[in-house]
């Protein structure tokens, strides 16, 4: 008869490891998804999104394409791996990032030109 697996066995067996808690959030201007996970260890943070079902609720979102990190650390290959590649940890947040509209610098300059008129404005 086989030995029974000891409960130290299961970091050598990730199938035997108990599941694990992570969040996946994105956010839209107007509402926020965020959603708790239980997954295997072993999970990327790709898989976890799909698992979240957040394509179902968002279909025009690009998830292949969009920007991922893991509370604002960037998954991008070189701080973090790519989310195809990042092995969650317990309590991780993947975070699915919008593109900017616009330029910060660019954002910064138009609210300067806009003070400025309104401060000509007054004088």
């Amino acid at each position: 008869m086989a030995d029974p697996v000891k409960k130290d066995d299961a970091n050598d067996f990730p199938s035997l490891a108990p599941n694990i808690e992570v969040e996946v959030a994105y956010a839209l201007p107007d509402e926020q998804f965020l959603r708790s996970l239980s997954v295997k260890p072993g999970t990327t943070a790709l898989a976890a999104v799909m698992a979240s079902g957040l394509t179902s609720k968002y279909p025009d979102l690009n998830i292949k394409e969009a920007k991922m990190g893991i509370f604002s650390k960037p998954l991008d290959g070189k701080q973090l791996p790519v989310p195809e590649e990042y092995i969650l940890e317990p309590k991780d947040r993947v975070e699915i990032y919008r593109p900017l509209l616009i330029d910060p610098k660019q954002a910064r300059l138009q609210r300067a030109l806009k003070k400025q008129a309104a401060e000509k404005k007054k004088s």
